[in-house]
């Protein structure tokens, strides 16, 4: 079955920079386009950044600019580099299909991204 391992999150000050990754198993990876969502305190979970099968990427307004995904299907793994952090992107980051439910209702352990001063 599917395994999701995210890393990479931690405490930054407003501006900086974080590289997360995530680390697919159990999938035959290639076949899935991907995504990184998010989730804050109180909010729901949102798809900041997805990546298709062939590489093509699409990106929620907010993080436009600042976020850059990307994939490397040789080793099951999906990036999102995240620069000009801002306090307001601070939250539990997760990545899975980029299409909602395809493996049910499962979710990794996320990484926390905190920005701030």
């Amino acid at each position: 079955q599917v395994q999701l391992v995210e890393s990479g999150g931690g405490l930054v000050q407003p501006g900086g920079s974080l590289r997360l990754s995530c680390a697919a198993s159990g999938i035959i990876f290639r076949l899935y386009g991907m995504g990184w969502y998010r989730q804050a305190p109180g909010k729901q979970r949102e798809l900041v950044a997805a990546i298709t099968r062939g590489g093509n990427t699409n990106y929620t307004d907010s993080v436009k600019g600042r976020f850059t995904i990307s994939r490397d299907n040789a080793k099951n793994t999906v990036h999102l580099q995240m620069n000009s952090l801002k306090p307001e992107d601070t939250a539990v980051y997760y990545c899975n299909s980029a299409s909602p439910r395809v493996w049910g209702d499962y979710w990794g352990q996320g990484t926390q991204v905190t920005v701030s001063s």
